[in-house]
């Protein structure tokens, strides 16, 4: 059987590993090994960074909250006031909520008021 050079196949890979590091700094971005090593780790960074972008959404949306309902009245806490919603059976998700505090006072108290929050 007849030796076959992997020149073609070996050379569209590298392409396509140094295609995907480009703006990496140092060697990075031009040697192949540092780079498929380089690739292999931004991948896992990524893959983290999706699970913790979740995680800081919602911190950041349970900080606005507190902060809504601490402007209505400095004794309410968030989580008396997220008991009160599911004593209500008020069902609103924390996202909408906190977009609610900042941008719409009004609307927001509204929702505090009919938790029954202040009784």
């Amino acid at each position: 059987m007849p030796r076959t050079k992997t020149g073609f196949t070996r050379r569209r890979r590298h392409k396509k590993v140094l295609k995907l590091t480009k703006g990496y700094r140092g060697t990075y971005n031009r040697l192949i090994k540092r780079a498929t090593e380089a690739l292999l780790h931004a991948d896992q960074y990524s893959f983290i960074g999706r699970k913790l972008r979740k995680r800081n959404f919602r911190k950041l949306w349970i900080m606005r909250i507190n902060a809504g309902v601490r402007q209505i009245d400095a004794s309410f806490k968030y989580s008396h006031f997220i008991a009160a919603l599911n004593k209500a059976n008020i069902k609103i998700n924390r996202k909408m909520m906190a977009e609610l505090a900042v941008n719409n006072p009004t609307a927001f108290k509204a929702i505090v008021d009919k938790s029954g929050l202040g009784k």
